[in-house]
């Protein structure tokens, strides 16, 4: 017994070791660049190819072979990406990134990375073929401890590097702020390319290592080095110790449960999860330890939306009707399209419409087919044996709710956690539902009755699809559609508004869900089979990388993602669809808005601007002089608001109806050790303008998010009138009638003016809109956009337009919900002069109409003429409170 116990865990070391080696290359690249490196495992398939390819096929020394592979190609790949993909993402985007090496959008790089693995996947499949190799060369023997030192040596090398050299140094100067430290004379560049560099021998080393003892394919190594990310994300991405220790740990613990023998049902769920140790792991990591990067995981809409071109819609319905007249083959194939579509119209809703990211739709879309076979032969628990079509119906209803999977983590997660969470999701039922005998073993599955043949089904499917693309196409317009749109756009300026953010957050992954279980199952139907292999997680970032490079705000993108998926990969070899999308969404950085929107762009450039005669020149300058200016200049310029006249300071003005009081009691809020609020009290009165002032640092900011519910203080009360709101959220509280807007604008830019401000009469103010009808919220926006000028500009896309105007959009959307507090940070932030002006004529206004305002504001010259009263603060507490004549008076 103490021999089976030592052997098992020397091929626990075995394991581990391999694993310490993934999480280092990911912890140094993470460190180094800023970027989770989902291409890790596709990086080390490819060097294991390379690595048989001299070897086996070539005839080279192991020696020599190994030393070009390990030395040359894996360094060579890492220096190409970062050259290549990553580097002008980090240009582009430098000073996005928050405390990590890289300058990149975290979104596009994100995606760019799944990408990567995609199409290293997909090149693989199409150098050596999707079948597994067997005759990979060992490069080191099967003992551990040969594995175990590599693993332990290259840990301490890069701690001794990290900590005592010049270029360690540097490394954490750019890992702590990569812009200070070029101020600094550091090359960041340098930097990222051997962080990349090494994070690709690493990952070559643990793949030459792993290939004699695994399945050489383009599919399972990748995937199975992944899993393995939970030692990283254990690790916070920062420890190198802890990574190790988890790795060897994770692997030794792995090994001996395989002692176990407990027998009946308990016995093959322990051998599950003792061959999936790694995954339950990731899933651990991924959904309850801190998340890893806190961005926003997908590239935002950064123009309005772009309206469908003339006739595309037309030329969609004809070439979806075309395989209608195929026969044999041709249709066979065809019949898998109009599945995959609804498949990725699933994709459509949570990230396109929500702009969430979720690589793990093809679990749900799995458990649709899964569950549609096991109720139409009568095997599913607590359900009667269903005809086919009530059996998909009943699996999708069955399927939907768990969305919440992914959708609870959703909640709270963003970036790079979220992205780990639904992946380790989909790995997790593939590996516990999907390829277990107990669920899949004697499953048959036909189509319909009435629907057996190719062309009949493929009619069935294409109503289905319609239905679907209804329900997407309605979830793009109207009330929800601008709600998801602005969720999309801004989540915090979302909330603000008033937009039920977790809700509506579950309800994209719910109704993701329950689209991709509907197409699951009728993918299932076409093939007359549930096949794993259909399922794999592989295949959920290959639909993803697709629907975002294609438009993942767009029907028309789904239906030309699922045709070019499927024809790609029948018509030729394998892996051809795969490597087309994967260089797609390497190239993100370049086209956010998918390929139809480089295409405009180009054809923009190569439009020629009609040029006026002499004649035409001197027409345009008559109708200047006849009043035509409008015309010809565009919109008049705003209608400055005239102030009303002065009202007393030493008299509250009376408010034409009676409104709560926003009062902070005593409020404190500390974290890191730092106390940033000291029992703050004070209250914002109906009718006045209340205004805090202070040095960076006392507080201001966080009094402010505390009153506006985006941060809860850990002691103290906040109350409105008689009620207690302190744990109320921000978008509930904008609904109490408390009404905010940003120091940073927060405006969506894929929304025009108007609907910006509709957002806020629809979502905002007390009752959320809903005690409204749909005529008059859009008097309450219609009404919003006159006070501020904004009428000629209500058609105009909410990008590409003046500080001055998107401040006055912003302001409007917060007063079309009709508040009766309106908190501003920085309100004058990037104004010139006369818009200031006309910005506190506009509060002075509104505080004579009985609005409670409260300013957050460095100006004090805006300061002085604006508020009733001043609270000053400093160190996070208020310590001087009067009439702003009187706290201001020698103030600098």
């Amino acid at each position: 017994m103490a021999s089976l116990s030592y052997d098992l865990t020397l091929a626990g070391l075995s394991v581990g070791s391999a694993a310490a080696l993934t999480g280092i290359g990911l912890i140094v690249t993470y460190r180094a660049t800023g970027v989770l490196n989902f291409a890790h495992g596709a990086i080390a398939m490819l060097c294991a190819y390379v690595l048989r390819q001299l070897t086996v096929e070539w005839h080279w020394p192991l020696p020599l072979a190994a030393a070009v592979t390990l030395l040359l190609v894996a360094p060579g790949i890492g220096l190409l990406l970062d050259r290549a993909v990553f580097r002008p993402l980090a240009v582009r985007g430098w000073g996005s990134a928050q405390g990590t090496g890289s300058g990149g959008d975290p979104a596009q790089t994100l995606v760019a990375s799944i990408g990567l693995f995609v199409l290293l996947v997909g090149g693989a499949a199409l150098l050596w073929g999707p079948g597994a190799r067997d005759d990979a060369p060992e490069l080191l023997s099967a003992d551990p401890w040969a594995q175990l030192g590599a693993a332990v040596a290259l840990a301490l090398a890069v701690a001794a590097l990290t900590r005592w050299t010049r270029f360690g140094g540097e490394l954490r100067a750019v890992v702590d702020n990569r812009g200070l430290a070029v101020l600094s004379g550091i090359d960041a560049d340098r930097v990222a390319a051997a962080g990349w560099a090494f994070g690709s021998f690493t990952a070559g080393l643990t793949g030459v290592l792993l290939a004699p003892f695994v399945r050489l394919d383009p599919y399972g190594m990748p995937l199975l080095v992944m899993e393995v990310v939970a030692v990283a994300v254990v690790a916070g991405m920062r420890s190198l110790p802890v990574a190790v220790a988890v790795a060897l740990g994770l692997g030794v613990a792995q090994s001996q449960l395989t002692r176990l023998h407990p027998g009946g049902r308990t016995e093959q769920l322990l051998q599950t999860a003792s061959a999936n140790l790694f995954v339950i792991a990731l899933l651990v990591a991924a959904l309850i330890l801190p998340g890893v990067g806190t961005k926003d995981a997908l590239p935002r809409t950064a123009t309005a939306r772009v309206p469908t071109p003339s006739g595309a819609w037309i030329v969609a319905a004809v070439l979806f009707l075309l395989p209608l007249g195929f026969a044999g083959p041709d249709l066979t194939t065809a019949v898998q399209v109009p599945a995959l579509a609804v498949i990725l119209l699933s994709l459509v809703i949570v990230t396109g419409r929500g702009g969430q990211i979720s690589l793990g739709q093809a679990a749900y879309a799995g458990l649709g087919a899964l569950f549609t076979a096991l109720i139409a032969a009568g095997r599913f628990p607590g359900l009667p044996e269903l005809p086919h079509l009530p059996a998909l119906a009943v699996a999708v209803l069955l399927v939907a709710p768990l969305g919440l999977l992914t959708g609870w983590p959703a909640i709270s997660r963003h970036g790079l956690a979220l992205a780990l969470a639904t992946f380790a999701v989909g790995v997790g039922v593939s590996r516990f539902v999907f390829t277990q005998p107990y669920a899949t073993s004697g499953l048959t599955l036909d189509r319909p009755a009435g629907f057996s043949g190719d062309r009949a089904y493929y009619v069935l499917e294409l109503v289905l699809l319609a239905g679907a693309s209804v329900l997407v196409t309605a979830l793009r317009r109207g009330r929800t559609g601008r709600a998801l749109a602005a969720l999309r756009d801004h989540e915090a300026g979302a909330a603000a508004a008033g937009v039920p953010v977790p809700a509506l957050k579950l309800g994209a992954f719910v109704t993701g869900a329950a689209l991709a279980a509907l197409g699951g199952g009728m993918l299932a139907l076409g093939q007359r089979a549930f096949d794993t292999g259909a399922y794999d997680p592989v295949r959920g970032l290959l639909w993803f990388a697709a629907i975002v490079v294609l438009g993942s705000d767009s029907v028309l993108g789904a239906l030309a993602a699922a045709a070019l998926l499927v024809g790609l990969d029948a018509g030729t070899r394998g892996g051809v669809a795969a490597a087309v999308i994967g260089l797609l969404a390497v190239l993100i950085g370049r086209f956010p808005g998918g390929p139809y929107d480089a295409l405009r762009a180009a054809t923009r450039r190569l439009r020629r601007t009609p040029r006026l005669t002499a004649a035409g020149e001197r027409a345009r300058a008559s109708l200047a002089i006849t009043g035509g200016v409008g015309l010809v200049h565009g919109p008049p310029p705003p209608r400055r608001v005239a102030p009303p006249p002065a009202r007393p300071r030493t008299g509250q003005a009376e408010p034409r109806k009676p409104h709560p009081t926003l009062t902070a009691h005593h409020i404190t809020l500390a974290y890191g050790g730092f106390t940033a609020l000291d029992g703050v009290s004070l209250s914002v009165l109906p009718g006045r303008i209340t205004a805090v002032v202070g040095p960076n640092g006392a507080g201001k900011s966080t009094l402010f998010h505390c009153l506006a519910g985006t941060l809860r203080p850990s002691a103290g009360r906040i109350t409105l009138g008689s009620r207690d709101i302190t744990a109320l959220p921000a978008h509930a509280r904008t609904r109490t009638g408390t009404a905010r807007t940003f120091q940073q604008l927060a405006v969506f830019p894929s929304l025009t003016v108007a609907e910006n401000v509709r957002v806020g009469a629809e979502q905002g103010g007390r009752g959320g809109g809903r005690r409204r009808g749909r005529g008059n919220t859009r008097d309450a926006a219609a009404r919003a956009l006159r006070l501020l000028d904004l009428t000629a500009l209500r058609a105009r896309p909410a990008t590409g337009l003046s500080t001055g105007t998107l401040r006055r959009t912003e302001l409007a959307r917060a007063l079309a919900g009709g508040p009766h507090t309106l908190l501003l940070d920085e309100p004058a932030a990037g104004l010139d002069a006369s818009e200031v002006a006309a910005l506190a004529a506009l509060l002075h206004a509104l505080a004579a109409d009985g609005m409670a305002l409260l300013v957050v504001e460095h100006d004090l010259d805006l300061v002085a003429g604006l508020a009733d009263t001043v609270h000053v603060m400093a160190a996070g507490r208020i310590v001087t409170t009067g009439p702003a004549g009187q706290v201001l008076e020698g103030a600098p």
